[in-house]
């Protein structure tokens, strides 16, 4: 027996030993304590039945315990969100619709009619008010986010140009609210409920825009950097700025209860925020150019930040202006280098938005009663709510473009896009419910509302396309008539470091060609949001030494960056759809080491052994080279154009290049190497490889000597081997090639040279 097997047997019997010495001394110890003279006895006589009823009855109080309770719901409630969020994001729609559906399927208008006793038990009337203040806490850090995303500088740049659409939108609506409220008041409000609150309220739940998801919205639709795009995105930040101030006059009235008493409360929220503004930010303004790095960012410097942002929310909470508001104000002073607020955002945003917000979903699900809309004038006021809520903000902004110099298409988005409430709604009516200025049945309609106005806006905006398709088709013809001489090459960048790297090598591979080169930079960002009005720093910052080697270069460069869900499905839709002439994708960094190869290979060749299902499966897993498979595969078989992938092993400078053939169809590979060597020295090397077989190399000798220099060694190579690329540090193969020879069983693939597979 080895020393490691000896080992492993000795601490699993002194494992054994405690647990058998631990049990028995305190099972005794409770029978004497019990006055049982009987304890060694009843200690090997207990009957299974007995001991498996005890299992489960402290299993039982274990589940209905106020833990044990509470960790059950937020299993539930995160499994039933991330269902409904990807349902709902497979329909084109945000996940945020999806999760608020997720809580009221959850709450009593469902869940509550179809299995009345398990609701009943797993959201019992006691345990709520756990739900509700864990979500309470969830909503300070995401308000706090919103405050980080939300750029003052970039608000006051654009507040000339926007103003009259922002504020256009937000009145208007607040309007039409104010004017339902009048003829609602008398039948849906409480009996305490004084007029002016109810009705600042209504109208306040009708002026918001739901900042965030118009943010990704934008995003999805790659409008960031439009003139539409930008637009939309400054009236929406300039309108929440505006609504989040009214929101908090609106909460300081209704909780001061007269006039005199909410001046004083107006006066002390003016000094809070002149604190916040002035000495707090500054202070905070210096913090961030010291701390505004990870390396440097340390936990007594993240826990400042949060002692900033809780005291801010208590100041808020106990001048009655609701802590949700001092948190939002917390987030706006925080220092302005992106990179400090990004990695405040990362450490807030996923425990928000993962696992606060779908509690606070379910529990705004949870007074969502659907049923209490139980008469056909009750249903005629949702309709008149979502109608005005439609018509307020939709056509108000719509006439605000127009007024601005917009045109129609642009003023139709603008107002569809304004339309968007969300989250930020659902907000909103949280602080009227729990403030008892909105009553049950009319916190029911403004959520269903909240659902309608955000449904909407994806099928809207795309009826808005589909309307004004000839218009943008012939622009899009116009501008690719103005550069169509150009040779357009989309780089996507996986990591913005790489991208040098593959500038030279697009520089290698086409400067020698008869168009001139045009590349276009794209970087996709996969599941992180960066504010939008931020995006132009962001891209500056990540692209700054890219555009640098391209203009050396002497080429011409666009850059792009996005937010994406599906970052493969999306660069191949840019392709396509803009009809670019190449796409050259970085595989990333070097894809294992030697030892890692060979423990992968070992573990797929024992699942071979067993059945082609398991070895399809393991492969998919462990293999190597499974997922630059995938991805080869995926835009190889779905790209309009030419493609190229390339997977970089310590690539320096291309100076001994190999061309791999195994078929005729692999010669395209010499027009590629006719034009490196058109704008470089390299040394270039031809073999050929099975299934080619002798004769058929022989017959494709005239078509390589026409096109590549006496220099190139072409010989033929019957057999494999993994020597074949040792002198070389750079090699082209055709994709149909590189499937062949990715899936030789003994092949290592961090011994290749880097490699370019290409798809003609």
């Amino acid at each position: 027996m080895s020393r490691q097997s000896k080992s492993i047997t000795f601490y699993t019997l002194i494992v054994l030993l405690f647990a058998t010495v631990m049990s028995l001394i305190i099972h005794l110890r409770e029978e004497s304590a019990a006055g049982g003279n009987e304890a060694w006895w009843n200690l090997f006589t207990g009957t299974p039945a007995g001991g498996f009823d005890t299992f489960f009855i402290h299993l039982k109080l274990e589940m209905e315990s106020t833990i044990g309770l509470l960790l059950l719901q937020i299993i539930v409630i995160l499994i039933a969100c991330r269902i409904f969020g990807w349902l709902f994001l497979k329909l084109g729609q945000p996940t945020v619709i999806g999760e608020i559906l997720a809580g009221i399927v959850l709450g009593p208008s469902i869940l509550g009619s179809i299995a009345p006793e398990f609701s009943q038990f797993l959201f019992k009337e006691e345990t709520l008010d756990n739900i509700n203040m864990i979500s309470a806490f969830g909503l300070i850090l995401f308000m706090f986010a919103i405050g980080m995303e939300l750029d003052i500088r970039e608000v006051r740049k654009k507040l000339k140009e926007t103003i009259l659409i922002s504020h256009t939108s937000t009145i208007v609506p607040f309007i039409i609210g104010a004017i339902i409220a009048y003829f609602a008041y008398d039948k849906y409000a409480d009996a305490d409920t004084p007029f002016l609150p109810f009705a600042l309220f209504i109208g306040i739940s009708m002026s918001i825009t739901a900042f965030p998801v118009l943010a990704r919205i934008i995003q999805e639709k790659k409008l960031t950097k439009s003139h539409l795009g930008m637009l939309t995105l400054a009236c929406a930040a300039n309108g929440d700025m505006t609504a989040w101030c009214l929101l908090a006059l609106v909460v300081a009235v209704a909780q001061a209860g007269s006039v005199v008493s909410a001046i004083f409360t107006i006066a002390f929220a003016c000094i809070y925020l002149l604190i916040m503004f002035f000495p707090i930010r500054k202070f905070l303004k210096k913090v961030g150019k010291y701390y505004n790095d990870e390396e440097v960012m340390d936990k007594w410097m993240v826990a400042l930040m949060f002692l900033i942002l809780t005291c801010s929310a208590y100041l808020t909470q106990i001048l009655g202006l609701h802590s949700l508001f001092g948190a939002f104000i917390a987030g706006v002073v925080m220092p302005e280098q992106l990179k400090f607020r990004r990695i405040m955002t990362d450490k807030v945003e996923d425990v928000a938005l993962s696992l606060f917000l779908p509690l606070f979903f379910v529990s705004t699900g949870l007074r969502t009663e659907i049923a209490l809309l139980n008469t056909t004038e009750m249903w005629v006021m949702c309709g008149i709510i979502i109608f005005g809520a439609i018509v307020g903000k939709l056509g108000g902004t719509y006439v605000a473009a127009r007024i601005a110099g917009e045109d129609v298409r642009n003023s139709l988005y603008i107002g569809a896009l304004m339309n968007t409430r969300g989250l930020m709604e659902l907000v909103v009516l949280t602080i009227g419910y729990e403030m008892q200025i909105l009553s049950p049945p009319i916190f029911v309609m403004l959520v269903i509302m909240t659902l309608v106005t955000t449904f909407m806006t994806g099928p809207l905006t795309a009826l808005i396309k589909f309307c004004f398709r000839k218009q943008d088709r012939l622009q899009k013809e116009k501008l690719m008539m103005q550069t169509d001489s150009a040779f357009h090459l989309l780089l996507s960048l996986g990591k913005i470091e790489s991208g040098q790297m593959l500038l030279d090598l697009a520089h290698m591979l086409f400067n020698g060609g008869r168009k001139k080169l045009k590349i276009t930079a794209l970087h996709l960002t996969i599941g992180v949001d960066v504010n939008p009005l931020e995006a132009d720093n962001f891209e500056n910052t990540s692209f700054g030494p890219l555009v640098y080697g391209a203009q050396k270069l002497g080429i011409p460069i666009e850059t792009r960056y996005a937010v994406s869900n599906d970052a493969k499905q999306d660069i191949v839709n840019v392709v396509n759809d803009e009809k670019f002439n190449f796409l050259l994708v970085g595989a990333g960094a070097t894809l294992t080491e030697p030892t890692d190869d060979k423990k992968a290979l070992r573990l797929t060749g024992g699942f071979r052994k067993y059945s082609q299902r398991l070895r399809t499966t393991s492969e998919a897993i462990l293999y190597p080279g499974g997922l630059l498979q995938d991805k080869t595969k995926f835009f190889c078989e779905n790209a309009s154009c030419p493609v190229g992938i390339f997977i970089n092993h310590n690539f320096v400078k291309a100076t001994n290049i190999l061309i791999l053939i195994t078929s005729q169809t692999d010669l395209f590979l010499l027009d590629y190497a006719q034009t490196i060597l058109r704008s470089t020295q390299c040394a270039f090397s031809l073999k050929g490889l099975q299934p080619m077989t002798a004769s058929e190399w022989q017959d494709s000798l005239p078509i390589i000597t026409e096109r590549m220099p006496a220099s190139a060694r072409s010989n033929y190579h019957a057999d494999f081997s993994i020597r074949l690329f040792d002198s070389y540090n750079f090699m082209m193969i055709s994709y149909q090639t590189w499937t062949s020879l990715s899936e030789l069983p003994d092949l290592e693939l961090s011994q290749l040279p880097s490699t370019l597979i290409l798809r003609n």
